[in-house]
């Protein structure tokens, strides 16, 4: 029904215009730098009647061509880019498989992730008080977005490396942790951008872009954050460990594996469980655990590999079920890994397989989709997975056997 008097419906109007062209600005490559977003921000645009000349509508432009890849074989609009993401994993990666921590290739990434921290307090400011900004996105530039699984992984990078300036890394790694800790939430894990989102009434709302109103914790992000912390020397007895461990337990699955929000499915979410349990000291031998190595070692393909796809998303049944890849191979060998038994068949033949589908340059062949941006809705192609993982995974096994664990921390907790 068209209801004809509507007193705030230019006072929403102007609001909702403020509050887009704040987060298309300096600082941010679109709209929360993510397709969608930025698409709808054009339209919106163009609905408002900005000339084409305007400098918001320029901007806004320019950065949603920004997502473009126009190769000889096709053209393709990318949902978003991953550039902290992908340079934290490769520091990781060529770190732990021996790469010295002084190396000049080491050094340079690990600078230019520390310019990326981002010092503005975003939209994460409105649920959680913290006050002092810290944190990376997952792209170039999106200040109104850092993230907690980013800033995970590129604090686990940045402890890699050997620090030139040891106060000021310090004192970034002592905000960022600050950061992180932060958003944890009431239930015990954490969520990826805000902090107690996870109310589920909320996906009732008659309107939700992707059905993406809230921002569940996960198990993925909660173990990711654990890891974290048993790197660095974290105090194991503290409260926000205890209750990570406790949502760990409660979100298993009845088969033993762990449901992965952030990456193709459940050998991801299993693998990131069982490697932030290694970390933070958990005896690996407990029945809980062990029921997610048993999970892994259950839907190991007979080449030796792991696989499964996006299906798994809407159809739980096909779980741990997929062509073989290598970069589920490689979760899935270092989630076995953790729990001990270096010598279990299952990690041998895994090992075989990698080895053996490795090409002559080094690299692996990995046509298929293993991220995962809106479950359901649309999925992420990384690149680099197919060759950093395989080298984290390998590296992994060789540092297990030779007794040798994880390199130290450059910052440790105390």
């Amino acid at each position: 029904h068209r209801i004809p008097w509507k007193p705030f419906r230019r006072l929403a109007l102007e609001e909702a215009e403020r509050w887009m062209m704040e987060r298309i600005s300096d600082g941010s490559d679109g709209l929360a730098t993510v397709y969608p977003a930025m698409l709808n921000a054009l339209i919106a645009l163009h609905a408002l009647g900005y000339p084409k000349s305007h400098p918001a509508l320029a901007k806004a432009q320019k950065d949603f061509e920004g997502l473009f890849v126009n190769d000889p074989e096709d053209f393709r609009i990318q949902p978003c880019l991953s550039p902290v993401w992908d340079t934290a994993i490769n520091i990781i990666a060529l770190a732990e498989s021996g790469l010295p921590a002084e190396h000049p290739s080491l050094q340079k990434a690990a600078a230019w992730l520390s310019n990326k921290e981002v010092r503005f307090r975003g939209d994460w400011a409105k649920n959680n008080p913290h006050p002092d900004a810290s944190g990376w996105a997952f792209e170039y530039n999106n200040v109104y977005y850092p993230d907690t699984d980013d800033t995970a992984m590129v604090l686990m990078a940045l402890r890699l490396v050997h620090p030139k300036d040891k106060k000021s890394y310090e004192d970034l790694f002592q905000r960022a942790l600050a950061w992180q800790l932060s958003f944890q939430c009431r239930d015990g894990g954490w969520a990826a951008f805000d902090k107690d989102v996870i109310d589920g009434w909320l996906e009732n709302m008659p309107f939700a872009d992707h059905n993406a109103i809230l921002d569940p914790t996960c198990s993925d992000l909660t173990a990711r954050t654990i890891e974290l912390f048993g790197y660095i020397n974290f105090d194991r007895g503290d409260a926000s460990v205890e209750n990570a461990i406790q949502y760990l337990i409660a979100t298993q699955e009845d088969d033993g594996s762990w449901y992965g929000r952030w990456g193709v499915n459940y050998i991801y979410g299993t693998w990131q469980v069982l490697r932030g349990l290694r970390a933070i000291g958990q005896d690996m031998t407990q029945d809980w655990i062990l029921r997610g190595r048993d999970w892994l070692e259950s839907c190991q393909n007979d080449d030796g590999g792991w696989g499964e796809t996006c299906a798994t998303y809407e159809d739980p049944s096909a779980k741990g079920k997929g062509e073989s890849t290598s970069s589920q191979t490689s979760w899935a060998i270092m989630g076995i890994c953790a729990c001990g038994d270096l010598n279990r068949s299952s990690i041998q033949r895994a090992l075989r397989y990698l080895l053996s589908t490795q090409q002559g340059d080094g690299s692996w062949n990995e046509p298929q989709i293993t991220g995962t941006g809106f479950p359901g809705v649309f999925y992420l192609k990384y690149d680099m997975y197919r060759q950093n993982f395989p080298l984290l995974a390998l590296a992994t096994y060789v540092n297990y056997r030779h007794g040798l664990g994880h390199p130290p921390s450059f910052f440790r907790c105390g």
